[in-house]
């Protein structure tokens, strides 16, 4: 019985229709180390679309590229004016949002994207971060709108209308900058082929962000260890200061 199920199964695999097109995707590199000095890092996203058959005439091929950062949670504040100062009101709490959202795309999502198919893949930033919540939903949209906007200011959100260059209808490749302020964790690269506004493929791969082993070290010892961690940088302060005084005498003589 089991293996006549399994043989149903294969037959009807087979007679399902092979997708006519295919994306096939690459990363200039799938690892990124945070360090002290780290000021962000490009990241060159490349491909082509495979085909089982002739290409198609009668629609154009669109490709959008979305890089999403781990979730976290944020508050969002709104400010009023009372006697003369702008002071925090109201609060809205963000349930996960990503903490780096990137979508480029070949046009701008609004001409090659149906609003089902972004409802259904959750592409544009809108979409791809969840509601606010609190105790107003009315304003959990206008909340949702200031976290945009604060995060785009800060490099983490983007939108990146015609950074995809596709050549021919099969090669393409765009660049996003990881700005330097990224927290660390897995980011989901994703790719979507989309014709008359519909998702016929998608890829998926991931990028791993870590600090380097030091600043790892540091980081785990500020956050566990913080009596230790500060009679550690209290040391390397007298040292280098007894350091650079010795070398001006030094030097002076």
């Amino acid at each position: 019985m089991r293996w006549f199920t399994i043989y149903i199964a294969l037959i009807f695999l087979a007679a399902l229709p092979a997708r006519s097109e295919e994306v096939v995707v690459g990363l200039s590199q799938n690892r990124v180390s945070l360090t002290v000095n780290y000021e962000g890092s490009e990241i060159l996203i490349f491909g082509a679309v495979r085909r089982e058959s002739p290409l198609p005439d009668d629609s154009a091929l669109d490709i959008v590229v979305t890089i999403e950062g781990p979730p976290t949670s944020a508050v969002i504040w709104r400010k009023a004016r009372r006697a003369g100062i702008w002071v925090n009101t109201e609060s809205q709490e963000m349930r996960a949002a990503p903490s780096f959202y990137t979508v480029a795309s070949t046009a701008p999502l609004s001409e090659i994207l149906s609003p089902d198919a972004d409802l259904t893949h959750r592409i544009s930033t809108r979409l791809a971060i969840f509601e606010a919540r609190g105790s107003d939903p009315r304003d959990a949209a206008a909340f949702t709108e200031a976290m945009i906007r604060i995060r785009q200011s800060e490099s983490l959100y983007q939108e990146l209308d015609g950074a995809v260059s596709l050549q021919r209808d099969t090669l393409f490749n765009t660049r996003v900058i990881l700005p330097k302020n990224i927290v660390e964790g897995i980011y989901t690269a994703r790719i979507l082929l989309l014709r008359d506004g519909e998702v016929i493929d998608e890829a998926e791969t991931f990028i791993d962000v870590q600090k380097a082993v030091l600043e790892r070290w540091l980081y785990n010892m500020a956050y566990d260890y913080p009596p230790l961690y500060g009679l550690l940088a209290l040391s390397l302060a007298v040292f280098f200061g007894w350091g650079a005084s010795a070398l001006f005498r030094f030097v002076r003589s």
